[in-house]
């Protein structure tokens, strides 16, 4: 049902994301989902390889807010490898009901749901689609 994709927990997380900015971002991107017009915009530094700040401004719905605010929670200190990675994941997830990504980003299982709406997919990625494009500007990738 789909009262039941909107539980709690993805309530929480996407209640507690706060829209920030970072001034002279190293990478940053804007991803945009056509069919609902949710967005998101992430900015990042790094230092050596790896994300020392992130900045998120996010309009959508809960089910891309809650995949930022998981993205946001666990972004510090990861490598782009692990972006990709969980990036990879979800969507396989969604689009092919796979298992949750591991490690960094496990979190993502409590959208596992999402995989039964497929018109929900776009907006749940953003946030990582955006993660990957903003790093691989900061890197130079």
């Amino acid at each position: 049902m789909f009262t039941d994709l909107y539980n709690t927990d993805i309530l929480s997380l996407s209640a507690a994301l706060r829209n920030e900015v970072l001034e002279n971002p190293q990478g940053n991107a804007r991803k945009v989902s056509k069919l609902c017009g949710s967005w998101v915009e992430i900015d990042i530094n790094v230092d050596g390889r790896v994300v020392s700040e992130c900045a998120l401004r996010v309009q959508a719905c809960a089910l891309g807010q809650a995949s930022a605010a998981i993205l946001k929670e666990r972004i510090i200190n990861a490598t782009i490898d692990e972006i990709r990675a969980a990036r990879d994941g979800l969507h396989t997830m969604l689009k092919q009901g796979s298992e949750p990504p591991k490690g960094r980003f496990e979190k993502l299982a409590l959208l596992a749901g999402v995989s039964e709406y497929p018109a929900r997919h776009t907006s749940t990625m953003l946030a990582f689609d955006a993660a990957v494009e903003a790093m691989e500007m900061a890197l130079g990738d």
